[in-house]
């Protein structure tokens, strides 16, 4: 494909000249009923016209706020650009928000209009209507219009927008030329493990930085094909719709995850970022089918594992293997992992990789397998991408070295990351004594993280307030453990470490119910709830063996000595996680206050 970069100030300018530069090529894929639809970037150009023109017909005025209520699918990223087009700015609201979670954002952003996907999510709007006087029209996805006008359907709003074109040809462009670098764009929520979430303004300008400095990397081009499932509502999955105009790749886009396999095997993508909750589930589902096979096929996985992972680190140092190891690992991906590489397309040349910690070691496991993880950090409040590793530049363990354009510093005192550049918010929405906490007057963002520099890497060690002290004045940080537990027991979901001023580390482990079905059908406890399996003396013998296996590794006062697996899942409806898919530790705890409790009572143990 011939290069087809664009640039501008601005994201609506990077979206006028994308289409621009690319009228006829694909921009985007999405499921329409069992198949797919492909839009080319005129046709995106045309219906973004029309909204962009619609809200300005319902009076819509510069930066002020339109929120978007939905998951992600195609209809989101118009709207989207529809808003930044007509000079607006987007606020996002997680479709699992609750009505008042929902009415608190939109109340806190002042929004005028809401784009809601379906009535389940119209009428949680409806529910607090009267506390959300501001709000002038809601734009249905999926529904008619109706309350009196109040609410209209996607249609019709393109409808209002197309008859305003005839009557005045150019005023849509130089409207969307007339928006500034400096103009709002943004206005997303932080999800949160703590409090209440914090509005973070995010310019053009920060996402215009974004997209020129992943295009600097030069690991993506206008061939690629992009796998865009994330939730538009997180910064993560924004930044690579923003990168997607200034390199010109198409996307498929679902946002349905248990569709994901399913959907890779058609769409055949060359990316896909995720969080790293969705490669642990892959990882042990793998492990543990292989497990229970046993024999042969067992040891030949784990030879081809040993052997990715002595490649792989050869690779971090910038080395090339051997001819005799080259030659395994070639005969490992042809032997053992070419089955599996095809069921996620045949043409998956990364994963990326963010929003919580990737395990090393199930790093290694993809790379062996031909598939490699770059693995990056970054905040809502710096716009997501801060640090990324690189093809030709990767270490396992850390998220890389800076972006193009970003500053680091550790402080010196608590070895805290501090980051400064284009990207950092503008400030919290209304908040200045919360923005003055977080953001130096000369402009450095204090991130909350603790990390440090190995060889130009960046390596996160724990986030600050999450530290664990113990009674004997020791810290810990528990992602180390959970980490490493989730790597080494497939059979594991989410793990929390709890032992601040306590004198030993205890842990709350809740099992993936899919993998440890399998087991329990594979040793004839079949058919026995999550709960039940969760209480048997053979599933806890089962992961305590990972437990000890990965205590070995750690100090004394970092290894776990006594854990309770928990009778379901952790889950986003049920508050215990992000929608990033982190554990809310506080919350967790809380509930099972009971059972930490329990693990100290009587306990005399030294630390």
């Amino acid at each position: 494909m011939a290069e087809t970069r664009v640039s501008a100030t601005t994201v609506a300018g990077l979206f006028l000249e994308r289409v621009k530069a690319s009228p006829n090529l694909p921009a985007y894929q999405y499921r329409e009923g069992p198949g797919w639809q492909t839009v080319a970037w005129g046709a995106v150009g045309e219906r973004v016209e029309n909204i962009a023109r619609g809200l300005r017909s319902l009076g819509l005025a510069d930066e002020e706020r339109c929120a978007v209520l939905a998951g992600t699918r195609f209809e989101w990223i118009i709207a989207d650009k529809g808003i930044l087009c007509a000079g607006g700015a987007t606020t996002t609201i997680y479709p699992s928000s609750t009505s008042d979670e929902c009415a608190f954002i939109l109340r806190d952003s002042g929004a005028a209009y809401v784009f809601a996907e379906n009535r389940d999510q119209l009428n949680k709007l409806l529910e607090n209507r009267h506390q959300l006087p501001q709000v002038r029209h809601v734009i249905l996805f999926d529904g008619e219009g109706g309350l009196e006008g109040f609410v209209l359907s996607l249609a019709e709003l393109e409808q209002r927008g197309a008859a305003r074109r005839a009557e005045s040809p150019g005023a849509y462009e130089l409207l969307a030329r007339s928006v500034r670098p400096e103009s709002l764009a943004t206005l997303i929520y932080t999800s949160g493990t703590t409090g209440k979430p914090k509005g973070v303004r995010l310019t053009h300008d920060c996402w215009v930085y974004e997209a020129e400095a992943i295009d600097a990397l030069k690991i993506l081009g206008a061939e690629d094909v992009q796998y865009l499932w994330l939730p538009l509502a997180h910064s993560f999955g924004k930044v690579l719709e923003v990168a997607q105009l200034r390199i010109g790749f198409m996307s498929a886009v679902d946002g349905k995850a248990e569709r994901l396999m399913e959907n890779l095997a058609t769409v055949r993508p060359t990316f896909i970022a995720v969080v790293p909750r969705i490669l642990e589930k892959i990882h042990n589902k793998v492990v543990g089918r292989m497990q229970e096979e046993g024999g042969y096929r067992l040891a030949l996985f784990r030879w081809a594992v040993a052997v990715g992972r002595r490649v792989s680190r050869l690779h971090a140092q910038q080395r090339r293997p051997g001819p005799w190891l080259a030659l395994q690992h070639q005969l490992a991906k042809t032997l053992v992992y070419s089955k599996l590489h095809q069921r996620f397309g045949g043409r998956l040349r990364y994963f990326i990789c963010g929003s919580a910690p990737l395990s090393e070691e199930i790093a290694e496991f993809f790379y062996a397998i031909g598939i490699l993880t770059l693995e990056g950090y970054g905040l809502t409040e710096s716009s997501a991408a801060t640090f990324v590793n690189r093809p030709d530049m990767f270490r396992f363990g850390t998220v890389g070295p800076p972006m193009p354009g970003t500053e680091l510093r550790i402080a010196p005192e608590d070895g805290e990351i501090l980051i400064r550049g284009r990207g950092i918010m503008r400030g919290y929405h209304g908040l200045p004594e919360a923005t003055a906490e977080t953001l130096s007057a000369d402009g450095w963002l204090r991130t909350g993280d603790i990390g440090r520099m190995e060889d130009g890497f960046l390596r996160i060690t724990d986030r600050k307030k999450d530290l664990i002290k113990t009674s004997g004045g020791k810290y810990v940080a528990p992602q180390l453990f959970e980490g490493k537990l989730k790597a080494a027991c497939p059979y594991v979901s989410h793990v929390l470490v709890h032992g601040n001023n306590r004198n030993f580390c205890t842990a709350l482990i809740s099992l993936d119910a899919e993998a440890i079905g399998e087991w329990a059908t594979a040793h004839e406890l079949g058919g026995k709830s999550l709960a039940a399996l969760a209480s048997e003396p053979s599933v806890k013998a089962l992961v305590q063996l990972s437990v000890d296996a990965v205590n070995k590794g750690l100090a004394a006062h970092e290894s776990v000595r006594k854990f309770a697996l928990l009778p379901e899942e952790l889950s986003l409806q049920a508050g215990e996680l992000t929608p990033s898919l982190k554990v809310k530790r506080k919350e967790v705890e809380q509930k099972y206050r009971s059972v930490l409790e329990a693990f100290y009572t009587g306990s005399v143990q030294p630390d």
